[in-house]
């Protein structure tokens, strides 16, 4: 039961992401393209990932407990900074398929960190989440941070009256925002019960 209802909460929060007006603004707001992408990986997948955690649990972790977290954190970092090159992101935001696939992917990749945190040994977790933690994090400093457009090319009709570089700023701290607290949070309350064991033993 308990199951069921993370995985029709994330469900619920993946239907309105992509079917809700976020993807109407991506063309010409960069911080809500980014609403978009965090509200999948930060919400809407961790949600489903406990869900389906409870159901599955990923063998392949007890036997090679450092391979799969390794793999799947790399797979993550490939699929994120590769669709902020700008003629990727550029094609995302002009929408259609574009954007399907991108938005496939980004949801694609982050189920697989999140099964990972949630399906095998609470170290591996960790490591993975630390490891995204890390590279979103780094991503968002260098975009909220640029003194400059990156993608000016996207830069339609202002959102919220927000000029193109201040639109940036506030994606680069959205992106700081969740991928930081909510990756970095669930790594450290899976290393918080490894240490918890290894005191009770």
């Amino acid at each position: 039961m308990r199951s069921a209802l993370f995985i029709a909460s994330g469900a619920a929060v993946l239907l309105y992401a992509w079917a809700g007006p976020l993807p109407a603004l991506v063309a010409g707001s960069f911080s809500a393209h980014m609403w978009l992408h965090m509200s999948v990986v930060g919400i809407g997948v961790p949600l489903l990932a406990i869900g389906l955690a409870g159901r599955y649990r990923l063998a392949l972790l007890a036997r090679a407990p450092l391979v799969l977290p390794i793999a799947v954190s790399i797979a993550d970092f490939v699929v994120v900074w590769l669709w902020h090159v700008p003629a990727l992101h550029h094609a995302s935001r002009g929408g259609g398929a574009w954007l399907a696939l991108e938005q496939a992917s980004f949801a694609g990749a982050a189920l697989l960190v999140w099964l990972v945190a949630f399906a095998g040994p609470p170290l591996a977790g960790a490591f993975t989440l630390f490891f995204t933690s890390m590279h979103m994090t780094l991503l968002g400093a260098l975009l909220g941070l640029a003194p400059r457009p990156v993608y000016p090319v996207h830069h339609g009709a202002a959102w919220f009256g927000l000029t193109p570089l201040a639109d940036q700023q506030v994606g680069g701290v959205v992106m700081l925002a969740v991928g930081g607290i909510v990756y970095l949070g669930a790594g450290l309350l899976l290393a918080a019960r490894v240490l918890d064991r290894r005191v009770s033993a």
